[in-house]
């Protein structure tokens, strides 16, 4: 995968002149504005790897091994290291270490957050994250130079960038045998390194698969085929009840009538008792097919991903229920926003605070 590195002279805000460098996984390399590289990547899927400058590296001794656990636990391990709420920061989580502790990269929410967009809006698609410190390779503690810049990453637990010039006095602090290390492809051997390195794009920050919208809309397909099925089913009966003759023909047509529709008790006119049933399956998919299209544009809408975990239509009511799970009430609160927008009469259960995120649900249409 191509890598496109951020300098750390990029800035809160990186504009399309930002001068990066794009190292292709073919081995070259160039250094170009972003707009420019943008524009040549044409949509290819890059590894994002941004100045060390911009976080920081700690390494953690956490209470469990079950990841779930983990990332619940890994906010109170690191807050003490931190002069700020950890509520403000992005945690990634790397392998475990040896001795049994974990390293974690620490970088601000806010920040990645604001790259990400303003890259997406250039059109970059990124697949990973990383941080360049951290691409170093591992055999040994290492130092990488890169005009005026060093990088100290590698074997040790540090990662670090900073002036070449205090190398003196930070030299002090590093093994014996740690020099300093010139590359003519510095970024390639840099690249070289993601295998070992800490992806960044966890949790809100995972990148967004292309099968992403149909996850989301998966319980929708899955109702959607079931009352198509029915009716396809209904028409085939129909059919077949039309190719038949005699007493045989009425009373297996009976037997498979009481069979489809068990909670009607007496048989008066078939064919228009059968057509009654089709007509209501025909109804019943219609309101449901309406809700859904006029729900769906304003999930898709949604700036931070909103997932759909549960689907329930019901033909009395007339109304669609969905449980939604969001990153925060505020994302929840802006999608019944916009389906009232969309003319849709909404009901907002009570939200409850999950795992990495909220979950309600959600009725549209029918006493909503």
């Amino acid at each position: 995968m191509d890598c496109l590195f951020i300098p750390p002279s990029g800035g809160a805000v990186l504009g399309p002149a930002c001068q990066v460098h794009w190292q292709e996984a073919s081995g070259e390399g160039r250094s170009l504005p972003l707009a420019e590289c943008a524009a040549l990547l044409q949509g290819r899927p890059v590894a994002l790897v941004l100045p060390m400058e911009a976080a920081s590296a700690f390494v953690v001794g956490l209470p469990t091994q079950k990841a779930r656990l983990m990332h619940q636990a890994l906010p109170y391990a690191v807050e003490e290291m931190l002069a700020e709420d950890v509520e403000l920061f992005h945690l990634a989580l790397g392998a475990q270490l040896a001795d049994g502790r974990y390293p974690v990269l620490v970088l601000r929410r806010a920040q990645l957050a604001a790259w990400l967009e303003e890259l997406e809006d250039f059109g970059v698609k990124v697949a990973a994250i990383h941080l360049d410190a951290d691409l170093l390779p591992r055999d040994g503690e290492q130092l990488l130079v890169i005009g005026e810049r060093a990088l100290l990453g590698g074997a040790c637990e540090t990662r670090l960038a900073f002036p070449f010039a205090h190398w003196p006095a930070l030299g002090a602090l590093c093994a014996a045998d740690t020099q300093p290390r010139r590359e003519d492809e510095p970024y390639r051997l840099l690249a070289a390194g993601r295998a070992g390195a800490i992806d960044l794009a966890q949790g809100e920050f995972a990148p967004r698969s292309d099968n992403r919208a149909w996850t989301v809309w998966r319980p929708f397909a899955a109702l959607a085929g079931v009352a198509v099925v029915l009716l396809l089913a209904f028409n085939l009966v129909q059919a077949w009840l039309l190719e038949r003759s005699g007493d045989a023909y009425v009373e297996s047509s009976h037997a498979l009538y009481r069979q489809l529709f068990p909670e009607d008790k007496r048989i008066v006119n078939l064919k228009a008792q059968f057509a009654e049933h089709l007509s209501q399956g025909t109804r019943e998919q219609g309101g449901f097919i309406s809700l859904l299209d006029q729900a769906s544009s304003a999930i898709a809408e949604a700036q931070s991903a909103l997932t759909v975990t549960n689907v329930d239509y019901s033909q009395t009511r007339g109304d669609l229920a969905l449980q939604v799970r969001a990153k925060d009430f505020a994302d929840l609160e802006k999608l019944r926003k916009r389906l009232v927008k969309a003319g849709l009469s909404v009901q907002l259960g009570s939200a409850s605070r999950e795992e990495g995120g909220v979950t309600a649900r959600v009725v549209l249409g029918g006493g909503a």
